[in-house]
């Protein structure tokens, strides 16, 4: 045996082991990350914030007065207000039960000492207390278990509620409970149900949902450590959307690779070889179309509001882990199972075949739509976007500028009746007051300034050696404890200031609230106040998303624009696809406005929800495209540019649409959890999904390029008809 031949033994039999050593090593390198990932399922919590203050930019009015909270207070407690309120006027032996009840609540765990004694209202019919929630509890239980004291402890006849900020974040925590276990079954069912029916088989489904699975594991251990480090901030959403967002992506760039998996065994029947082919195939479309979904996340970086700007990196690593799972443990999964992954329709090797339909029309479902398109592109492409024109009108009927907190939460909230209750015997904004910082010889000035409004009730202000903690200001100045000659009690100064305390006649989350604190921003600006607070802080968030929501939505487009340009070597078609993606964009807002204000009655929409709506939909709509316009590019390269389109659509038609009804199920997976922002993302992006899915990219992008010609690829030599 000659030297060369030997050497070239040892060559194949060291590609032979590195065959299979390099799908084994990847497969225990997956398997040791979902590991340590997979546990920290249900601890999100230890590391994510519900508190839409530290959400905040920092030069942010409510963000400064929340920090100098502490300091006037000594504490940084969460304050629960508690009512009760009885069926007739409250006699002296309820009203002693009463008090009794309220002095008990400092034992229960997570009550902070100091609970302000029992508030009588005017008509006698109720009660209110303050009781601070200690921000080291865990705030869902302490509340519970607050409630159940107190219900216990009620006399007959007097209804309890636990309401203000602390009822309502429990409400949040609530709601966001499901996420862990819930959200994720609901979403897993659905997509393997969705993949049984597109593969019929079992085998498979189970591949690609552990693929998106092992994805998901591993980039919640990422986050879950930059946010235990304070890198990166987590909340209750930011979690929802995280792991919708990996299970969809990262189950269609699995089916794109199985698509070109099934192509490459009916001409190879290597199946090492055809995973290799599948791969060339298939990186350059995930790694733009993940590309492309980063890019208009991490856009949301500009973002003022910190709920915003953290979702552009958390959501951007699940990306990144989406792609590397299917660009390399779903490849080594598929070369360990091989042909018998599609079991029990395994794909033929009949290269023959394969060859005679290279030069052949294709045949099926989507090339009878190709013929279609090919027959009457210019009227196709008219009235679907007709259709879609009219669809967007609807989009100026979406209420989006902000939701009261009361409304956050779907469903029945104890907070929310206790709010009601609370409006109905006290001031509307009790135990959540407008705070003024203001310096110490500003303070009557600016206490007349509140006294002044119609929209606060009653004004005190901190201080320190006062029983309660705070002390009423009237317009002949701070008003004094006990009998006449008592002197008043210092106000509490910080740094050369004091806070004062405004008491809203209407609830902290009306529209009448906020306009009463624009007001008083209007009327301070004189003295240098700061005006903060939970009505505050609603109007600083509700503007920082409007800011962020106008700033963000135009640079996505033009990143995304110049990264199409790039990828299909083209001006003309990245134009087209941008535009027809906007167009779908707005049609989805458009139903959707008509569907929350007719069928469902929402009280309005978040800022928030059509920038959410349009990075996903955008973003992750203009993947659809690009799968197809990539695939098309390279037909038109062997067969021409209208022929090139029609072969394309015929060939990625059934796993693009695949691909998009996996997407859609997953977003339609976020309803489940009873909050309305997560609702609304769900039903925009679900809807926008599908009808990108089968109207814009199956009837609209191909009908308009084939009609224009080879000029969609205008500057490109493609376009001069060279190829």
């Amino acid at each position: 045996m000659s030297k060369s031949t030997s050497e070239t033994r040892v060559r194949v039999r060291r590609r032979s082991w590195a065959r299979v050593l390099i799908p084994a090593v990847l497969i225990i390198a997956w398997l040791v990350g979902a590991g340590l990932g997979g546990p920290l399922f249900g601890k999100v919590g230890e590391v994510s914030s519900n508190d839409q203050t530290s959400y905040l930019p920092s030069s942010a009015d409510a963000t400064k007065v929340q920090e100098l909270l502490g300091e006037f207070n000594d504490s940084d407690a969460i304050p629960a207000i508690v009512v009760f309120v009885g069926d007739a006027e409250l006699d002296e032996e309820q009203l002693a039960a009463i008090d009794d009840a309220i002095a008990g609540t400092v034992d229960v765990e997570g009550i902070a000492d100091e609970v302000s004694p029992a508030i009588p209202s005017e008509d006698g019919r109720a009660v209110q207390a303050f009781v601070p929630i200690s921000s080291d509890a865990d705030l869902g239980d302490a509340v519970a278990a607050l409630d159940d004291e107190l219900r216990d402890a009620a006399p007959s006849g007097v209804t309890v509620y636990v309401t203000g900020p602390a009822g309502f974040s429990a409400d949040l925590v609530a709601g966001f409970a499901g996420i862990d276990g819930l959200l994720l079954g609901v979403a897993l069912l659905a997509v393997f149900l969705i993949l049984i029916l597109v593969y019929r088989s079992l085998l498979l489904p189970i591949v690609v949902l552990s693929t998106s699975m092992f994805a998901l594991c591993v980039a919640l251990l990422v986050v879950w450590w930059l946010a235990k480090w304070e890198i990166l901030l987590l909340s209750g959403q930011t979690q929802g959307i995280l792991f919708i967002l990996v299970i969809g992506a990262a189950t269609d760039y699995s089916l794109l690779f199985v698509a070109r998996f099934r192509e490459e065994l009916r001409s190879t029947k290597d199946k090492g070889a055809a995973i290799m082919a599948s791969w060339k195939g298939s990186i350059e479309p995930i790694a733009a179309s993940g590309g492309t979904v980063i890019a208009g996340l991490l856009c949301l970086l500009l973002s003022d509001l910190k709920s915003n700007s953290t979702l552009g990196p958390v959501a951007s690593i699940g990306i990144i882990f989406a792609m590397l799972s299917a660009l390399t443990l779903l490849p080594a999964l598929l070369f360990a199972f091989g042909r018998a992954v599609f079991w029990p329709r395994r794909p033929k090797y009949e290269p023959e075949a394969v060859e005679a339909e290279n030069g052949m029309a294709i045949k099926g479902l989507w090339a009878r739509l190709a013929s279609g398109i090919k027959r009457r592109p210019r009227l196709i492409w008219i009235v679907t976007t007709l259709v879609l024109v009219a669809g967007a009108a609807g989009a100026t009927q979406l209420n989006a500028s902000g939701v009261p907190q009361s409304d956050l939460v779907l469903g029945e909230s104890a907070a929310r009746d206790g709010q009601v209750a609370l409006g109905e015997h006290f001031p509307g904004g009790s135990g959540s007051p407008v705070y003024v910082v203001v310096a110490e010889d500003a303070l009557q000035d600016a206490a007349d300034v509140l006294l002044d409004n119609d929209g606060i009730d009653s004004v005190a202000v901190t201080a320190a050696d006062s029983p309660s903690g705070t002390a009423s200001v009237t317009a002949d100045g701070i008003a004094a404890f006990g009998p006449p000659g008592t002197p008043a009690p210092e106000p509490t100064v910080v740094d050369g200031d004091v806070m004062l305390q405004g008491t809203l006649t209407d609830a902290a989350d009306s529209d009448a609230a906020a306009t009463t604190v624009r007001d008083l921003r209007t009327d301070l600006a004189d003295l240098d106040a700061l005006v903060g607070g939970v009505t505050a802080t609603s109007v600083d968030t509700n503007d920082a998303s409007i800011h962020d929501r106008n700033l963000i939505i135009p640079i996505i487009l033009a990143v995304i624009l110049v990264i199409l340009m790039l990828l299909l070597r083209s001006v003309l078609a990245p134009v087209l696809l941008i535009l027809t993606t906007v167009l779908s964009f707005g049609t989805a807002m458009g139903v959707s406005a008509l569907v929350f204000n007719g069928i469902f009655d929402f009280p309005g929409a978040d800022p928030a929800v059509p920038l959410y709506g349009f990075v996903f939909l955008v973003a992750l709509g203009i993947d659809y495209n690009i799968f197809l316009m990539t695939r098309v590019r390279e037909e038109s390269l062997k067969h021409g540019t209208r022929q090139g389109i029609l072969r394309g659509l015929s060939v990625t038609g059934g796993v693009i649409t695949s691909a998009g009804l996996v997407l859609a199920a997953t977003f339609a997976a976020l309803s489940v959890i009873p909050i309305l922002f997560l609702v609304q993302l769900a039903f925009i992006v679900a809807f926008g999904v599908l009808l990108d899915t089968f109207i814009v990219r199956s009837l609209l992008v191909p009908a308009l390029s084939y009609d224009i010609g080879r000029a969609i690829w205008w500057p490109s030599k493609l376009g001069r008809g060279e190829r």
